[in-house]
C-alpha cells in the first residue's frame, strides 16, 4: 500500500522538475531552433539567401539529429552534458540532451511553417525595396507566426515525452518517479498518477498553444 502522505511531497517535486526541464529546454530550443529553421528555409535553392551547399549541410545535420532515438541520444551526449553542467544526473543535466534532441525537430517545423507563407507577399516586399533580411524578419516570420506557435506547441509536447524518458537515466522528474516507485517497487498506483499528471500537463499546454495559434491567425 502506497503511503501517499510521504509520497505527496516527492510527487510535487517530480512535477516541478518536469516543468523546469521542459521550460528551460524550450527556451534554448526556441533560441537555436528558430534561426536554424529560418536558415534552412532561406538557403534552399530559389529562396532569398540561396546557398545550396550550406542548405545541404544544415539539412544533413538536422536529419541526423532527428533520426537518433532519444534514449540513445541521452547516452551519446553524456560527455557533452558533463562538460556543460558538471554532472549527468538530475533535472539540470537532462536539459542538455532535451535541447539537443528538440532543436532539429523544431527547426524542421519552422522551415515547414515558412513555406506556407504566400510567395506573393515576399515578392511584394522585395518590389518595394526591402532587403532579404527585412523580408525574413518583417514578412516571413510574422506571417508564419501561427504555424510557428503550433510547431512550438508540438515541440513542447515532445519535450514532455522526452523528459519522461530522461528519468530512465536519472534525469529526475515524473519519469524518474514512475520508474523508481511504479516499476522498481511495483507500486502501480504511482505509475497511474504520474501518467495522469503527464497527460494533464500535455492537455493544458496543447490547449494554450492551439488557442494562441488561432488568435494569431485571426489578427
Amino acid at each position: 500500500m502506497t503511503d501517499w502522505t510521504t509520497l505527496r511531497p516527492v510527487l510535487w517535486e517530480a512535477t516541478v522538475e518536469t516543468l523546469y526541464m521542459v521550460a528551460v529546454s524550450t527556451v534554448f530550443t526556441l533560441l537555436v531552433g528558430l534561426p536554424l529553421g529560418v536558415l534552412l528555409y532561406a538557403t534552399a535553392r530559389g529562396r532569398l539567401l540561396a546557398a545550396p551547399a550550406l542548405h545541404r549541410v544544415l539539412g544533413a545535420v538536422v536529419n541526423v539529429g532527428r533520426s537518433l532515438p532519444f534514449i540513445i541520444l541521452l547516452v551519446a551526449v553524456v560527455p557533452v552534458t558533463r562538460a556543460i553542467v558538471g554532472t549527468t544526473i538530475g533535472a539540470t543535466a537532462a536539459v542538455v540532451p532535451l535541447t539537443i534532441g528538440a532543436i532539429p525537430f523544431f527547426a524542421r517545423l519552422v522551415e515547414a511553417g515558412l513555406r506556407e507563407v504566400d510567395r506573393g507577399k515576399v515578392d511584394a516586399a522585395l518590389a518595394v525595396g526591402s532587403t532579404d533580411w527585412q523580408v525574413l524578419s518583417r514578412v516571413l516570420v510574422p506571417e508564419a507566426l501561427p504555424a510557428l506557435v503550433a510547431g512550438l506547441t508540438v515541440t513542447v509536447v515532445a519535450l514532455i515525452s522526452y523528459s519522461a524518458m530522461a528519468g530512465a537515466v536519472g534525469g529526475g522528474g515524473l519519469g524518474d518517479l514512475a520508474i523508481r516507485y511504479g516499476y522498481q517497487r511495483f507500486q502501480t498506483d504511482v505509475t497511474v498518477v504520474t501518467v495522469v499528471l503527464l497527460v494533464a500537463i500535455v492537455q493544458v499546454l496543447q490547449f494554450a498553444g492551439d488557442a494562441l495559434a488561432r488568435r494569431l491567425s485571426h489578427r
